[in-house]
């Protein structure tokens, strides 16, 4: 598949499209990241995400959204999928999904979460379980690029074993301009140095950066975490209109 380096063109149409499974990489007991070869596949930016179709023997289709994981610099799309018990699609693409396997697949979508090196920072990213997926993509375009953008990145999961990416999360913590700090909101171990609560004001003004240097924030995860975030950003006084949203799912993390 020829190499992703360019945005889909505004205004093309977002057509379903045959994906077909390259490689399943376990990241947590939950979840996994799918590197899927698509048919005349446009590019994408970091931020989107693409709609999954599944079709069952007797006609039947499931249908859910979910994020992309890598960067439009790669040789392949990567999902991340974290099993939902009840779900219709997750726990197929989790348990189940082979090299071979082939799905519908429609995208790029989702504008408004997107970010391009050229955009430049500060960024905050902050992220909620799976909410790290597109934040990562960010981060990852970000390297690919030889970016250097003052890039502070914040994630809450339940405990370590939730953490996605974590190898290469722990590989980055050196990296020129980007610092990633973690909370662990239920299970910590002995050793944990770090948080052990629910993002709030105080861990947000640790993190930075202030209001005062106007970041680009970009916040996933689920729908009560989100709006958390977003309020006590706002109430720090950042500016509500550098805050991009990305939600999904009823509970908080």
């Amino acid at each position: 598949m020829a190499e992703i380096t360019a945005a889909p063109s505004r205004g093309a149409p977002i057509v379903w499209r045959l994906a077909t499974v390259r490689r399943v990489v376990r990241e947590t007991d939950r979840a996994v990241s799918i590197d899927v070869e698509v048919d005349d596949w446009p590019g994408h930016l970091a931020g989107h995400h693409v709609d999954i179709r599944l079709t069952a023997e007797d006609g039947y289709q499931a249908q859910r959204s979910y994020s992309i994981a890598s960067p439009p610099e790669a040789s392949r799309l990567t999902l991340t999928v974290e099993r939902m018990d009840d779900g219709e699609v997750s726990p197929y693409l989790v348990d189940d999904a082979r090299d071979g396997d082939e799905f519908e697949l429609r995208g790029p979508i989702g504008g408004h979460f997107t970010w391009h090196v050229d955009q430049g920072g500060p960024l905050l990213l902050v992220g909620g379980g799976s909410g790290l997926v597109p934040l990562m993509a960010i981060v990852r375009h970000r390297i690919a690029q030889h970016g250097t953008v003052d890039t502070r990145l914040l994630v809450s999961t339940r405990g370590p074993g939730d953490v996605l990416y974590r190898g290469e999360l722990m590989g980055l913590a050196d990296a020129q301009g980007l610092q990633i700090h973690f909370t662990l909101t239920r299970r910590a171990p002995s050793n944990w140095s770090g948080w052990t609560r629910r993002v709030d004001a105080e861990m947000l003004a640790a993190v930075g950066p202030s209001p005062a240097d106007s970041p680009r924030v970009y916040i996933c995860g689920p729908t009560a975490f989100v709006e958390r975030v977003a309020d006590l950003l706002v109430d720090a006084g950042h500016d509500p209109a550098r805050i991009h949203a990305e939600r999904f799912g009823p509970s908080g993390t």
